[in-house]
């Protein structure tokens, strides 16, 4: 996994290394109309592998069990993981402006990130699982902590979560290392952490509170729009932490410095 087994010889769609980067909406604009196609369709297969969990959960929340809740989180998360690890790669890829063809790229990418994907895929989906199950038999007559113990709870699962599938793609580490970078990096930079974390958790609001008639908004926007919302807000961070586009850069490079020596 990680930068390190990447591959640019494949020309593809992407801008000019020269051209000044815009930001806020124009830049979301700009990622939109360029790569909007293989955004949603990476974030389609994100939301198609959700539905064990979905199913799972629906089961546990019907009958008031905790084994399909728990095979939920760690099954469900489990088969999902892979392919929400699949859409963070797709959308970093656009937001440092990478060229290259999506499929083959997102093929490689998966097989690369599979193994890597599961462990924070249980764990996390785990603790999703848990607070929604919650949430769903929540009594605000008997306590009026728990709806606030159960934000809190979506608050750190959410800016954890940005940040550890984020590294699962950029970085060859043990999932020890990748949760202790991202408590660093939700701490260290607060209010882009929790701006990210807002666009998630306003996106999810409104699918919850306007449901069944927001299932229409799952369809065209599925996973993929509260990630490339949330990656936006953190990507500086990530890049500033991990020098990702100065690797990236100086990969390329010598590839195609090695592509030159040979010919």
């Amino acid at each position: 996994m990680g930068l390190f087994h990447q591959n640019f010889d494949k020309p593809g769609p992407g801008v000019s290394p020269d051209a000044p980067r815009k930001k806020g909406a124009a830049r979301f604009f700009e990622i939109l109309g360029r790569d909007f196609s293989t955004i949603w369709m990476a974030g389609l297969l994100a939301l198609i592998s959700s539905l064990p969990f979905a199913l799972l959960l629906w089961l546990a929340v019907s009958t008031h069990s905790l084994i399909p809740m728990l095979a939920a989180g760690i099954l469900g998360g489990m088969i999902a993981a892979p392919q929400i690890v699949g859409l963070n790669d797709t959308i970093l890829r656009s937001l440092r402006d990478e060229p290259g063809f999506w499929w083959a790229t997102y093929r490689r990418a998966w097989k690369r990130n599979v193994k890597a994907s599961l462990v924070p895929g249980a764990l996390g989906g785990l603790v999703l699982a848990t607070q929604l199950f919650s949430a769903a038999h929540l009594d605000t007559a008997q306590s009026s902590l728990m709806p606030v113990a159960l934000l809190v709870g979506a608050v750190l699962l959410a800016g954890l979560a940005q940040y550890v599938f984020s590294q699962v793609v950029l970085l060859e580490m043990p999932f020890g290392s990748i949760l202790k970078n991202s408590v660093f990096l939700f701490l260290g930079y607060l209010p882009r952490t929790l701006l990210g974390v807002l666009w998630q958790l306003l996106y999810w609001g409104v699918v919850a509170l306007f449901w069944p008639l927001s299932s229409f908004l799952i369809v065209i926007a599925g996973f993929w729009l509260p990630a490339l919302l949330s990656l936006m807000a953190i990507y500086p961070m990530l890049d500033k932490s991990f020098h990702v586009e100065e690797t990236v850069k100086k990969m390329r490079d010598e590839q195609l410095e090695n592509q030159n020596n040979e010919k």
